[in-house]
This record gives structure tokens, sequence and C-alpha cells, in this order.
């Protein structure tokens, strides 16, 4: 998460009202509580999660006695998008694949100059 992305984040929680905000005179408290905000966020990012998410998930683990529920679900909900990109790069791989199966014959012959002119020669219409 790029420093700027992270200080928008902060200043967001801020707004809708961090816990620790006032908790503690400015110094070392104040600054524990952010260290420890910002492991979960550089964490998330990079796993990917998207900056709403990981507002939601921060918003949901400032209340430890809650049903984890919906941050499984936030991540469920996640972890289909993942796959469905799995899928998605899989099918792209395997066309390019076949289409490198070209035996360096002329150009009118290439398999790359083909399919890239005609959507319809493609195995795989997932991309």
């Amino acid at each position: 998460m790029h420093a700027m992305q992270v200080l928008l984040l902060h200043a967001d929680l801020d707004r809708e009202g961090d816990p620790g905000k006032g908790e503690h005179a400015a110094g070392d408290g104040r600054r524990g509580h952010e260290v420890r905000r910002l492991s979960p966020i550089r964490h998330a990012r990079e796993l990917g999660f998207e900056v709403d998410a990981i507002r939601q998930l921060l918003s949901l683990s400032d209340d430890p006695n809650r049903c984890c529920g919906e941050v499984h679900d936030i991540t469920k909900a996640y972890l289909a998008e993942v796959k469905d990109r799995i899928a998605r790069l899989t099918a792209l791989r395997d066309e390019l694949e076949s289409m490198v199966a070209c035996d360096n014959r002329r150009i009118s012959e290439c398999r790359i100059i083909e399919v890239l002119a005609d959507h319809g020669q493609c195995q795989h219409c997932q991309h």
C-alpha cells in the first residue's frame, strides 16, 4: 500500500470514529495504536484486499467479542474473486501456449496472426 493510501485510510478511519483516537495523549500510546493498525493493513494489501474491504475488516476487528462471520464472508468473497481471476489467467495462458505452437512458417500461415485476426479461432473464450 502506498503511504498516501495509508494516510487516507487512517484519515477515513479517524473521521468514522477510530476507537484509539483521543484515548492516549500524543506520544507512545497513540503511536503504538497506529503501528498495530498498520500491520494488518499492510498484510491485507499484500494479499490483494481492496481498501474498502480492509476498512471493513479493521472496523470489525475493533470488537474482539464479535462473531467473525462477517470477516469470513468478506474473505470468502475475495477468495471467489481470486479463483475467478486464476481461471481467467489459466485460460489466457493456455490460449497463448496454443498460439506459440506456431512452427515459424511464413506470416501468411502464422497461427498467432490468424488467432489475433479472428477471435473465433481462440480455443478459450474466457479471456
